[in-house]
């Protein structure tokens, strides 16, 4: 599990660009046979990548030793979505299967956790999030088609997307945790713009669906100072409550959004107007 520290909004006025992929950009998230995990202090956020192939993946065992606690779940929950082929996750015993496009919610106190392949050539891809919690809700599966969708944007402006929340409160309820995913339609490259802060919720970007030679231009930094990350296929942007997140790419692309924060106002932003951008 690596760690990223917070980082003040001056601070990050000052780092170049290579520091500012040192503090925000998260270019491993799946490796095969593997987990990768990320601690940031911004929230607590922990998120990473779970590909299973011809054996089960589990949480390290001392994972809640390195938390505090006794296991890696006993504050906390998690927020998984499948970006891959089919797979499995047993919760306490009891199987899920989660196929492509779809999600699982698994709430606090959940012990002990699994995940498989059905097909170990066509692997799994479990993104996930997790955040402190302070209660225990009922561990859900979400499909696509549960996943409230909301449509924004239009052709004109190169934004036309489709938002899917998955774990919003009108689809089920958690402690802070809020996930989702945003295609883009064909022909937008655009995300999030005009853009937006929110000072009471931090975001976490996982942008996916792009070919090898695509990127990201993933724009954050003060409204009045923006700065910008390259994203390739599969890297996460950690996105603090100072800074903007929005992005264009050179192609078309899908985005999963994770937020943890004050509270679960999907809505409560702080619009920037592009003509105040600088």
């Amino acid at each position: 599990m690596q760690v990223r520290q917070s980082i003040h909004s001056t601070h990050a006025k000052q780092l170049d660009t290579a520091g500012l992929r040192e503090e925000f950009l998260v270019e491993s998230i799946f490796k095969t046979g593997e987990i990768t995990m990320t601690y940031s202090h911004i929230d607590r956020i922990i998120f990473g990548g779970i590909s299973p192939t011809d054996s089960v993946l589990t949480f390290a065992d001392n994972l809640g030793e390195k938390l505090g606690v006794a296991y890696f779940l006993e504050r906390r929950e998690l927020g998984l979505i499948n970006i891959g082929g089919d797979g499995v996750i047993t919760v306490d015993g009891e199987e899920h299967f989660i196929n492509t496009n779809e999600a699982l919610y698994v709430g606090m106190g959940a012990k002990t956790l699994s995940f498989t392949s059905t097909d170990a050539n066509a692997p799994a891809k479990f993104y996930f999030n997790s955040a402190p919690a302070h209660t225990q809700y009922p561990t859900k599966k979400v499909t696509l088609e549960e996943a409230a969708p909301v449509t924004l944007g239009d052709v004109e402006s190169s934004n036309k997307r489709t938002i899917h929340k998955y774990f919003v409160p009108d689809v089920l309820p958690t402690c802070q945790l809020l996930m989702g995913m945003t295609k883009l339609e064909p022909g937008s490259l655009w995300n999030t713009m005009p853009c937006h802060t929110h000072d009471r919720r931090m975001e976490v970007y996982f942008y996916f669906n792009m070919k090898e030679d695509a990127a990201v231009f993933h724009m954050m930094g003060e409204p009045s100072e923006t700065r910008h990350l390259v994203v390739r296929n599969e890297e996460a942007v950690i996105s603090p409550s100072w800074s903007i997140h929005s992005g264009v790419g050179t192609q078309s692309y899908t985005f999963i959004w994770g937020m943890v924060g004050e509270n679960q106002t999907f809505t409560d932003m702080d619009h920037i107007d592009i003509k105040d951008l600088k």
